[in-house]
This record gives structure tokens, sequence and C-alpha cells, in this order.
């Protein structure tokens, strides 16, 4: 069964910084491939460090390891937060998730939130590589 992550309006879903620590696979419609770094993701979406910006809407297929396995999952672009002269921080949301991604996904946001809450000295917050 597939998930299709809903946002709360009320409530917004936990972010874990990565700080770029995660490398993403994007491949959009048109079968155009980027890479990215993942700089927060949460289990609705997330943001990522792009060497160009995609357009606001496109749907695109994303993909990253974690320490629960591999993740694949649809996502639509949202609008860009930041651009710089060699990158742009570009969020996204899931708008589908299979459910071995779907579990995935929560383990390993449950396994990092659960690590900054216990150890908050190893979390100390770092500048992305390049900026």
């Amino acid at each position: 069964m597939t998930h299709f992550p809903q946002s709360n309006v009320n409530q917004r879903s936990p972010r874990v910084q990565l700080f770029g620590s995660v490398t993403a696979a994007v491949m959009a419609e048109g079968g155009q491939r980027a890479r990215a770094k993942l700089q927060t993701i949460s289990i609705t979406g997330g943001l990522l460090q792009l060497q160009h910006e995609l357009s606001t809407g496109d749907f695109v297929e994303i993909a990253f390891h974690t320490r629960s396995g591999a993740i694949r999952g649809m996502a639509e672009m949202l609008h860009p937060t930041r651009k710089f002269q060699s990158a742009c921080l570009q969020p996204f949301r899931f708008i589908a998730l299979g459910d071995d991604d779907h579990r995935k996904l929560r383990m390993a946001l449950d396994s990092a939130l659960d690590r900054r809450f216990l150890d908050p000295i190893s979390e100390q917050p770092r500048a992305p590589l390049g900026f």
C-alpha cells in the first residue's frame, strides 16, 4: 500500500537537520537527473541543496540512504527558499511513499530524534559545505 503524506496544519512534523550529510538522487519527469544534499527531512518532505533549482510544481522521484535502508519516494518541488551563486535551497513535499519506504523513513526519523534528545551536544549545528 502506498502512503500519501498529509500535512497537519495544526501540528508541524518534526524535522531532522542533516546539514548536507546525506546525498540524494533526484529524477525529474523528463528523465533529467540531479544530485542533491539533504539539509532537512521530515515525514512530509524536506529541504534540498541543489546546484540548479528545479521548477516549482515539478514532480520528481527522490532517493537517498539512511541507517534504516534506502528510501525512494515521489515528491513535488516547492519554491526555492534561498539562492546562491553555486547552489540553491529548495523544499519539497512527499506526495507518495511505498509502505517499506514510509516505514524506513519513520524509523530513521525516530532514531535521529531519539539521538538528538539523548545526546544534544552531538547535534551542534554546522554550516553546509560549499557556503
